[in-house]
């Protein structure tokens, strides 16, 4: 089976979160299934950097307002087409923003470029080459699939892979003319959104399958507190949504042979992690003594939760915690966890932006991780803080919920906790499971039964590899696209 992505973020040559861990894991497990897959991305400066030997499969004298051509590449196991068009994409900063986070004005123009291009790939564009199904990801690739109902691709199966559905790819209808669509795609059950052009909504529409990141998200985004104006849409397709949980990938996060670790360990021999939570210490300014560090590794936003967690940090600290931070964002939210951090000199550490390999460290150190999200489709970071045993408190909600078990007493006794949950997203509740891991923390016996059993969790690629292989097969069976 030949399987054609579409994303504008794949690990390891451009990332800014999970959904390039995704994109850079799923192929890999898919492979083991039997299913090749290669991945259309965006030639950004790290990407074309990333492989010598050019040879062009493809051109376009005019692609958006210059010239452009596919290469094919093979990176870190990877099989590659690359979309050169450096007028689009050649440019200094992150890949949708220049270096202050603004985002790119013409971010509509590069997207629906990206998209256009994976549409004439499906509908044959390379000789040779003809995939019998096309996955995109995020709305950044989503009007693939409008190109390809429209063009030459529309009985080519797909899915459309929604990772955080608050993040939309609304534009005004005066890009429309510029998008080389016929008139008739401008309409409600087309790529018209409120009045304007709407690129998931688009790629929702034209989906022979719509996937995300877990069951309860699935849920969730058909109600209209967590759909963002699309439950609608998503309840007239409830039938074609699926969720399937993320996996990670277990080679890159494994506490046994992780590079970014000062001591390696496994379930078997988890007294090593002292070592990684003396390097926590140091690097954070943690004093050094036996209560429970906790973590937190995220972009510091409204959606992650992290105004609630800078409200409980005088009472994380009065439960007997400390705190180690790692992560950039809202300037208002850095500053107030700053300020935490000077109230509490020696408990509370921060360090602003983003470290891979301190992350990995602090996985490998601290003794629990926090994930206060509003709403949260899938995270990872909860799976990486099962696989290195330290131990997720998480809100109740989306992928969170569907990945870490309560500990309370039942579960405890049962010995299948892993982790701590709580509701709703609010400073009492989390200070209320801040609380309960001091306690937790307290008896070594049952702390380390809990980071025993998350590091059992199969969090690997492996059976989701399996449910995207099953849903694959099915719609290929069918041979037909959404009307």
């Amino acid at each position: 089976m030949q399987v054609l992505a579409v994303t504008p973020e794949i690990f390891p040559l451009i990332k800014t979160g999970g959904l390039a861990d995704v994109t850079g894991a799923l192929p890999v497990a898919l492979a083991a299934q039997g299913v090749a897959t290669r991945t259309l991305i965006p030639g950004y400066p790290t990407v074309m950097s990333a492989f010598r030997k050019k040879k062009a499969l493809y051109q376009y004298p005019g692609l958006h307002g210059g010239k452009a051509a596919i290469h094919a590449a093979s990176v870190s196991g990877l099989e590659l087409f690359v979309l050169d068009a450096p007028h689009l994409f050649d440019r200094a900063g992150g890949p949708y923003g220049d270096a202050t986070g603004a985002d790119w004005p013409d971010n509509w123009r590069r997207f629906a470029a990206l998209s256009q291009v994976g549409a004439d790939i499906a509908g044959g564009a390379i000789s040779g080459y003809a995939p019998d199904l096309v996955h995109v990801h995020d709305w950044q690739s989503a009007m693939t699939l409008a190109y390809m109902r429209y063009g030459k691709a529309g009985t080519v199966p797909s899915v459309m892979t929604v990772h955080n559905l608050a993040f939309q790819g609304q534009f005004a209808a005066a890009i429309f003319p510029e998008l080389g669509l016929p008139a008739s795609a401008m309409a409600l059950d087309g790529v018209e959104y409120y009045g304007g052009v709407g690129f998931l909504k688009a790629g929702l529409q034209a989906a022979s399958a719509i996937t995300t990141v877990s069951p309860t998200y699935a849920q969730e985004i058909c109600t209209p507190a967590f759909g963002m104006g699309l439950d609608g849409l998503l309840n007239l397709r409830a039938g074609d949504l699926h969720g399937i949980v993320n996996g990670i990938d277990t080679e890159i996060w494994n506490p046994a042979t992780d590079p970014h670790l000062m001591a390696n360990y496994s379930s078997k021999s988890l007294k090593a992690r002292k070592t990684n939570r003396k390097a926590v210490e140091d690097r954070f300014n943690l004093v050094s003594d036996d209560s429970p560090i906790v973590c937190v590794v995220s972009r510091l936003t409204w959606q992650k939760g992290m105004d609630i967690l800078a409200a409980s940090l005088d009472d994380l600290v009065a439960a007997g915690a400390r705190l180690a931070v790692l992560g950039s964002g809202d300037q208002g939210l850095e500053g107030a966890l700053l300020a935490g951090a000077a109230r509490h000199r020696g408990r509370v550490g921060i360090v602003v932006g983003y470290d891979e390999a301190l992350s990995h460290m602090m996985q490998g150190g601290c003794d629990a991780i926090v994930i206060p999200s509003r709403f949260e489709p899938c995270g990872l970071t909860q799976l990486y803080g099962l696989r290195y045993g330290c131990v997720p408190v998480v809100a109740r909600t989306g992928g969170l919920a569907d990945t870490v078990i309560d500990a309370n007493e039942a579960a405890i006794a049962a010995g299948v906790a892993t982790g701590f949950q709580f509701a709703p997203e609010s400073a009492a509740a989390l200070g209320h499971a801040i609380r309960r891991v001091v306690s937790a923390h307290a008896d070594p016996a049952v702390w380390a039964a809990m980071q025993k059993q998350g590091m059992k969790s199969d969090v690997s690629w492996d059976r989701s590899a399996q449910k995207y292989v099953q849903l694959y097969k099915s719609l290929i069976a069918k041979g037909q696209p959404a009307e």
